[in-house]
C-alpha cells in the first residue's frame, strides 16, 4: 500500500489574520482536501480551519497533538494514518512547521519511513524579517533562543557579534516575548557602535515594526515597546 503525504501547512503569524490573507489559494485548497491533522493546539487549529472555510464540519476532522513535550518514542504513532495511505496536515501555532518547531522531529521520522514530506507556501517570521532587514541575506545563521540568565546572555551577544564579523553573516535569534525588552536593552548596551541591529516585531500585523539601525543610532532614539510581542532580532557586524 502506498503511503500518504505529510503536508507542512503554514499558519498566519498575527492574531486576526485570515488564512486567505497570507496563504495562496492552492495551499487553502490542499488544506481543505485533508481530514487528518497533527497540531500543537487543537482549539486554535480548529479555529484556523473553520476560518479557512474547510468544507467538512470541524467536528468530523481528526486531530493528534505534537508539542515540544512529545517524546521521540511517540512520534511513529502519529504517522500511522500516513502508513495506511491517508494524507495528513501538520500545523504549528504560527508560521511554518519544522522551523524552530517540534515538527522537525516528525519530519525526520517520516523520512526514515519513506513517507513523503511536502512543505506548503506560507509566512515564516524568520525569512520575512531577514527579507526586510537590509542585512546579509546570502549568509545567515538562526540561533534560536539565547540564554535567559543576564550575564550569560550578554556573553552570548558578544560571541554572536564576533562570529558575525568574522563570517560576515547575519545572525538571527528570538526570545520569549516577556523577555524581549530586556533582550533589546542588552543588545544596544553591549554591541559595538557600528553593528547593525534589526528588530522585527508583530510581523504581518497592523502594528508591524521592522527597523534596522546601528547600535549607536539605537542609543539616540526611544526604544520600541516589544514587551510580550512576537519578535525576531537580527544583527550584522562589520
Amino acid at each position: 500500500m502506498a503511503t500518504g503525504t505529510l503536508y507542512f501547512i503554514p499558519v498566519p503569524l498575527a492574531e486576526g489574520t485570515t488564512p486567505q490573507q497570507v496563504l495562496p489559494a492552492e495551499v487553502v485548497q490542499r488544506m481543505h482536501s485533508l481530514r487528518h491533522f497533527i497540531v500543537e493546539n487543537e482549539k486554535t487549529a480548529r479555529q484556523f480551519l473553520a476560518a479557512s472555510g474547510h468544507p467538512v464540519a470541524i467536528r468530523e476532522l481528526t486531530f493528534a497533538l505534537l508539542t515540544k513535550d512529545t517524546q521521540p518514542k511517540d512520534l511513529p504513532a502519529l504517522l500511522q494514518p500516513l502508513q495506511k495511505g491517508m494524507d495528513v496536515g501538520l500545523m504549528s501555532e504560527a508560521g511554518c512547521p519544522g522551523i524552530a518547531d517540534p515538527g522537525a522531529a516528525l519530519a525526520a521520522v517520516a523520512h526514515q519511513k519513506n513517507i513523503r514530506v511536502a512543505p506548503l507556501i506560507g509566512p515564516s517570521s524568520l525569512l520575512l524579517a531577514l527579507m526586510a532587514s537590509g542585512l546579509n541575506g546570502q549568509r545567515f545563521t538562526f540561533l534560536g533562543y539565547l540564554p535567559s540568565d543576564k550575564a550569560e546572555r550578554i556573553k552570548a551577544i558578544k560571541g554572536i557579534e564576533f562570529d558575525s564579523k568574522k563570517q560576515q553573516a547575519t545572525q538571527l535569534f528570538i526570545e520569549t516575548p516577556y523577555r524581549n525588552q530586556h533582550m533589546l536593552e542588552d543588545l544596544i548596551a553591549n554591541l559595538q557602535p557600528q553593528t547593525r541591529l534589526c528588530v522585527a516585531c508583530n510581523i504581518t500585523a497592523q502594528d508591524e515594526l521592522i527597523v534596522t539601525k546601528t547600535a549607536a543610532e539605537w542609543k539616540k532614539t526611544p526604544l520600541p515597546d516589544v514587551h510580550k510581542k512576537p519578535a525576531v532580532f537580527l544583527l550584522l557586524s562589520s
